[in-house]
């Protein structure tokens, strides 16, 4: 059965590929993604590779982790499952913007 690992530290320079490419080293990679901002597109520094058996994971994690991948020292272990998080709560005042800003010179409250 594949299992998913977690893999931080990496270069920002680190693609899919290269990342596939080098976990390939410790088996068959079903799947390798570096995650990435959805604005910008740059990398966030961290990834998942999905290797295909326990066996290898442990090999991947044995070969890489706290060592260097890309020119970064890495930490390689295995992905926990996601979990539901609570919304986000919103600090910034109400959506048409300002902060409380009073014109009139009275207070709100």
């Amino acid at each position: 059965m594949a299992k998913k690992l977690y893999v931080g530290g990496l270069s920002y320079q680190t693609t899919d590929e290269t990342l596939g490419a080098g976990f390939a080293q410790a088996g068959t990679v079903v799947s390798a993604i570096v995650i990435k901002d959805k604005f910008s597109g740059r990398s966030k520094g961290f990834g998942f590779v999905e290797m295909s058996t326990d066996e290898e994971a442990q090999k991947a994690i044995e070969m890489f982790n706290g060592k260097p991948f890309d020119g970064r020292d890495v930490t390689v272990n295995e992905a926990k499952p996601m979990t539901d998080r609570p919304p986000r709560r919103d600090f910034g005042g109400d959506r048409r913007g300002g902060g409380g800003f009073n014109r009139g010179g009275q207070s709100r409250y």
